[in-house]
């Protein structure tokens, strides 16, 4: 007790050092569980994303429809909207997740839609001209897209895949609103109990 009350009256950046050893096994963990989270919602937005995707070029006017509704949804609302109503909602229909969960696929399920929109950008920026060639070879379609069309239009989308993935990281600090264990959690915890909480975001 004594030694809290130390830091509060020292509360500044000489009282985080000090305090330094204690605090870094916590936010080493936040860290290690940001990593977790953003590396699944990566995961399933790049897969789900290629998904809708296939889903938004199909000749099935349904599915095509379907995927263009689900994309303008996902782009059209908040992520922290979409985190809630996954976390909270599907609670009223018998299905409860835990907090990491749910923020891994409400962040995976928002990144989809970005990546269905980059993928669809990069396959109409293959020319026609790989596609009728492909189709003079012989191939199917599904033989085409998989050996002509995909490996050219990874080249022109891993660019801005990249940057969804880093603004999806950065996103991440939404999920300590649902108590999801993350860096900016610990963060929180630990301003709270030593009354740093200017050195400890920084």
């Amino acid at each position: 007790m004594k030694w809290r009350v130390t830091v509060m009256r020292d509360a500044g950046f000489g009282a985080f050092a000090a305090s330094f050893s204690e605090m870094w096994p916590l936010l080493a963990q936040g860290l290690g569980d940001t990593l977790k989270l953003a590396s699944g919602a990566v995961l399933i937005g790049l897969i789900f994303g290629l998904v809708v995707c296939l889903a938004r070029i199909s000749p099935n006017k349904i599915l095509s429809r379907a995927a263009l509704l689900y994309i303008e949804a996902m782009r059209g609302t908040p992520a922290l909207v979409q985190l809630l109503l996954i976390y909270y909602g599907l609670v009223s229909m018998g299905l409860r997740l835990e907090a990491f969960q749910a923020a891994v696929l409400g962040l995976g399920f928002n990144m989809a839609a970005y990546v269905a929109e980059i993928l669809r950008g990069g396959l109409a920026g293959v020319g026609t001209g790989q596609k009728e060639a492909a189709a003079a070879l012989g191939l199917t379609p599904s033989m085409s897209m998989r050996l002509i069309i995909l490996p050219q239009a990874i080249r022109i989308v891993l660019p801005p895949l990249g940057n969804s993935a880093i603004s999806l990281i950065k996103d991440t600090s939404i999920a300590a609103l649902i108590s999801a264990p993350d860096l900016v959690l610990q963060a929180r915890n630990l301003s709270s109990e030593y009354f740093l909480p200017l050195p400890i975001f920084l």
